[in-house]
């Protein structure tokens, strides 16, 4: 049985490696590392398709000691005392490296029995890893590991790869392949940086190609389309791309920039991901928007409501509506901070009792010098307010809300300022008399 094209195709040296210029280009510390004939226990971290096992396997396979392979998803202690056990042989006496993919599998007991050999040089670790390394590997494996960041590749370098794909299964089969206009373009741009997504869908459009007169392989632009549709997606509810996304689309909306709001909508659509969008709708509607334009709390969460009731495909439009309010509608994040503010307040121990006059109705005890509640009833003044002490003895003339500069808060604060100002005046007057 035939190996999958993107393996037949795995370069076999750094600079046959597409993309990752920035570890690997002529200036690379990666390169430079491994060009000074170093090769330290690394953790290589990014996406699915980007390269890191295959540089994984070109530095371990040039090191010049016994290269063992696990995945973290099958490999077990056993696995992991094998490897431990070829120290005290011929072959690795002068030290091993282990090839680890998927590291972020192994729990924290199968990790931990490298340390010793990881630490003392025995063992040159070489790990790759698709979630983010500093929560899911262990801190004592990190310190011992430097990490580098592998990135989606670019399509302009897709591209190249997928021309070269076609070619090598031109030769493979012997007839030519050709594209219509544009092929190569959608499948690079399709992939979503993934060379072997990339590289799939250039075999399974090679083995579905129209056949021509005279032998050769015609493969039309709409059945590139057909075929990788949706691959450009990059998504794992339980991942770290799930949660970029939803970082993007928060920040997108709290920027005010309505085009990527929506963009980032769409894939959570595309993903059908519609309670995580609606949740972090009404957040932002709240937290970002707030006392600006505090109407669109219960507009926002209408249209989460029938974004849920109707379900998708249709979802997408009242949320779309919503995501475009909230990104053109001003932004106040004071009550956030005020709120964030007294919680911080209450974690450093600065509270203390309820005045008096606000707590609820009971009776004084025997020690009370000056017995009653003594509570001013708001309504019973002019203008519906009278200065009352409403904070604890320990934090009177302390502030958490300062409104913004938006004309919703600035309307309230200048209604608040005119009521207090005739109170004083009043007050003024009454006592010159």
């Amino acid at each position: 049985m035939a190996s999958p094209l993107a393996d037949r195709l795995r370069p076999q040296t750094l600079d046959d490696v597409v993309g990752q210029q920035h570890l690997l280009g002529k200036q690379g510390a990666l390169r430079r590392i491994v060009e000074n004939g170093a090769v330290p226990n690394m953790i290589f971290y990014g996406p699915s398709g980007v390269g890191k096992t295959t540089v994984a396997r070109i530095i371990a396979q040039g090191a010049g000691k016994k290269l063992h392979k696990l995945n973290g998803t099958t490999a077990s202690l056993a696995d992991i005392r094998a490897v431990v056990e070829d120290l005290d042989t011929i072959s690795g006496y002068g030290g091993v490296v282990l090839y680890l993919d998927e590291i972020q599998y192994l729990n924290k007991k199968q990790q931990q029995s490298l340390l010793e050999y990881i630490e003392d040089g025995r063992i040159t670790l070489i790990a790759s890893t698709t979630e983010n390394p500093y929560f899911y590997i262990y801190n004592a494996i990190l310190s011992r590991c430097t990490v580098f960041e592998f990135k989606p590749v670019p399509q302009a370098e897709v591209e190249r790869a997928v021309e070269r794909a076609f070619g090598q299964l031109a030769k493979e089969l012997d007839c030519a392949i050709e594209l219509e206009e544009g092929t190569a373009a959608h499948v690079a741009l399709s992939c979503g940086g993934d060379v072997r997504k990339a590289l799939n869908t250039v075999e399974l459009l090679t083995l579905s190609a129209d056949t021509q007169p005279d032998g050769s392989r015609y493969v039309p632009l709409k059945r590139a389309k057909e075929l990788s549709q949706r691959s450009a997606m990059r998504y794992d509810r339980d991942g770290e791309e799930h949660y970029d996304i939803l970082s993007a689309f928060q920040k997108s909306m709290r920027g005010s920039d309505p085009d990527a709001a929506i963009h980032y909508l769409a894939r959570l659509m595309e993903a059908g991901d519609l309670i995580s969008a609606c949740r972090r709708l009404m957040v932002c509607a709240c937290e970002d928007v707030g006392l600006a334009y505090p109407q669109i709390i219960p507009i926002v969460k209408a249209a989460c409501d029938i974004a849920i009731q109707v379900g998708l495909p249709e979802a997408r439009l009242p949320l779309a509506d919503a995501v475009v309010l909230v990104a053109t509608s001003p932004k106040s994040n004071t009550a956030h901070d005020a709120i964030n503010a007294a919680m911080a307040d209450l974690k450093k121990g600065k509270s203390g009792p309820i005045p008096r006059s606000l707590q609820n109705c009971h009776f004084d005890g025997a020690d009370v010098q000056n017995p009653g509640q003594h509570y001013l009833y708001p309504h019973d003044f002019p203008g519906r307010w009278v200065p009352q002490q409403y904070l604890p003895d320990a934090l009177v003339g302390t502030v958490y809300y300062h409104p913004a500069d938006n004309k919703n808060e600035q309307a309230a604060a200048q209604y608040w300022q005119k009521i207090r100002a005739a109170y004083q005046q009043a007050a003024e007057k009454k006592n010159g008399n």
